[in-house]
């Protein structure tokens, strides 16, 4: 696993041999149960980068950055490593409202790459986006809902900050489009374990659905206690945001009725992601963690930093930006295409069969 280091014993940019990418991953909060996946892939990625002839015919060093601190104590860390030159680009998955305080301090000064899902919208400079979006994630799915099983009555749970409050408005026009409506919208704090009150008003909204924005724990204790109340005989349960972290620790007695969709999943059944499995499970052992979207969205992130380094041929963000698009290569996602800074590619629904994934469907 990576080690987070001081800056003081990081390798200076003196060191013509070496490219140093900082990633920012949680390591505590509601997103830590993510952060070992998040470690693991990022780690992959820059073994096979080094294992070639490196990037830009330097070794790729990382550097672990907490994610899970406030944004503000996340922020002050990444822009101490920038500018003291101690590293020549940032990465990782962490939520919105810390790429929204680190993306200012960066300012265009290195290379961004932003990996998770996000509320979409993101503009600044060299900020580049591998993460799924709401008009190919969030949209396609309510419609699948809307014509496939009839669902249009959604009542929206999130974390109250701004992924899920922009996630939640673009769902009321996608929804308005469908004729369908928002019945409830509710919101709790970040690492909320009691959802008593909030089940009531799922209960009295009349909904058939319920979108879940909600993140890594705070998902795990809504899907217990929606069980527990017995709600999941009747609702659907969607979220764009739930691998199989959050399914092994809801339990398989938490997860009948339990959908998401992403661009990956440990058990996705095409060759690129087949192959990706096995080459993480090969080098990490049974016992690794569980390898989800979240985290291979880690070894996306440092693979397309590596292609838009080895397009540019030099770390220079003006350049980077200048070449960026267009550019298409192979991952486990697939064929993916940098379009305006973001990541095209395919997503798929997927229903919870007890602990696993079932993968029904590219929408």
């Amino acid at each position: 696993m990576l080690e987070a280091s001081p800056p003081g014993s990081l390798v200076r940019p003196g060191e013509a041999d070496t490219l140093n990418v900082a990633i920012v991953v949680p390591l505590q909060g509601p997103a830590g149960i993510f952060g070992p996946s998040c470690e693991c892939c990022a780690q992959l990625a820059a073994e096979e980068v080094n294992a070639g002839s490196g990037v830009l015919g330097k070794e790729m060093r990382l550097t672990l950055v907490d994610g899970g601190a406030s944004p503000s104590e996340v922020a002050d860390e990444v822009d101490a490593l920038v500018t003291a030159g101690s590293v020549d680009a940032v990465a990782g998955w962490h939520i919105s409202a810390v790429r929204e305080v680190v993306a200012p301090r960066i300012n265009g000064r290195v290379p961004y790459i932003y990996t998770a899902l996000y509320e979409g919208g993101e503009r600044g400079d060299g900020v580049f986006l591998t993460g799924e979006t709401p008009n190919r994630q969030l949209g396609p799915t309510l419609r699948w809902f809307a014509s496939e099983l009839g669902l249009r009555r959604w009542t929206i749970v999130g974390d109250d900050y701004i992924w899920p409050r922009a996630s939640a408005a673009s769902a009321h026009r996608y929804l308005a489009e469908l004729g369908g409506v928002v019945c409830d919208e509710i919101y709790v704090p970040l690492g909320t374990e009691d959802f008593e009150a909030v089940l009531d008003r799922v209960v009295a909204s009349r909904c058939d659905g319920v979108l879940m924005l909600l993140i890594g724990n705070d998902a795990v204790a809504f899907n217990r206690a929606f069980c527990r109340a017995g709600l999941d005989r009747d609702h659907i349960r969607f979220s764009s945001l739930i691998e199989e972290n959050v399914l092994l620790a809801t339990g398989a007695e938490n997860t009948r009725g339990l959908m998401t969709s992403a661009g990956y999943f440990e058990d996705l059944p095409t060759a690129s992601g087949l192959d990706f499995a096995a080459t993480y499970f090969r080098r990490f052992g049974p016992g690794a963690p569980v390898l989800n979207s979240l985290g291979e969205s880690c070894y996306e992130g440092v693979r397309l930093l590596t292609e838009l380094l080895h397009r540019a041929g030099e770390v220079d963000v003006a350049r980077i930006q200048a070449m960026a698009e267009g550019l298409e290569y192979e991952s486990p996602r697939g064929t993916v295409q940098v379009r305006d800074r973001h990541l095209m590619q395919r997503v798929f629904l997927a229903a919870a069969d007890g602990l696993q994934w079932d993968v029904l469907q590219q929408l």
